[in-house]
């Protein structure tokens, strides 16, 4: 019998990627409003919710670049933490001795603060990010690089739109986590091809029973 290997995703699966938002709000109303940090930060999610451009409308209120404020974002420290019920996955399956890796788009160093923030580099045997690997889901090449022999492989991630139909083409079993659709923040398209869809669809609290 194969070994598992089971590769995640990082953004809305371990933690919802709306948290990061607010993280990064919060720390610019810092900067642009010392005295009246917190109501801008409601501003600013209000302004988030209606679909309007937030930091169009805050550097021309404040006189700074949309550049600046896109770098606070993308470069800040973030207060996140992971979803409910993954610590006690993450640990089970490190005690468990099955192999672990994590996969994700993004920029270096804002996707290495989440790790970091998250405090989950410890469970991972490979991490790899897509500005330093060089290509972005769905690209064979990003997956391929967990292949070992004597595994069986499961990838555990959120958005149908990229994360699916490479390693369903691959044969590895797709497990797509529901998520709290208020705080989603990249809608799932409709209407796609079965090749792009996970072959099972759950919650967190019945992960650990799936793949024992």
């Amino acid at each position: 019998m194969n070994k598992k290997y089971i590769v995640f995703d990082l953004d809305d699966t371990l933690y919802y990627e709306f948290d990061f938002l607010k993280s990064a709000y919060k720390e610019i109303a810092g900067y642009l409003s010392k005295d009246n940090s917190d109501e801008l930060h409601q501003q600013m999610l209000d302004l988030y919710a209606k679909k309007a451009d937030v930091f169009g409308i805050l550097s021309s209120e404040y006189s700074c670049s949309k550049e600046l404020l896109l770098k606070m974002y993308r470069e800040h420290f973030p207060d996140i933490n992971l979803r409910e019920g993954v610590t006690e996955i993450l640990e089970t399956l490190k005690n468990d001795n099955i192999r672990m890796g994590l996969l994700t788009d993004g920029r270096s160093l804002t996707q290495r603060n989440k790790i970091q923030a998250l405090g989950i580099e410890k469970y991972f045997d490979k991490i790899i990010i897509s500005e330093e690997f060089g290509s972005e889901k769905p690209d064979e090449k990003n997956y391929t690089v967990f292949l070992e022999s004597g595994f069986d492989y499961f990838y555990v991630a959120d958005n149908p739109k990229k994360d699916f139909v490479t390693p369903n083409a691959l044969g590895w079993q797709t497990i797509m986590i529901e998520d709290d659709e208020k705080k989603r923040i990249h809608a799932i398209p409709g209407n796609l091809d079965q090749k792009w869809i996970a072959e099972k669809i759950l919650r967190w609290n019945y992960f650990y029973n799936l793949i024992k």
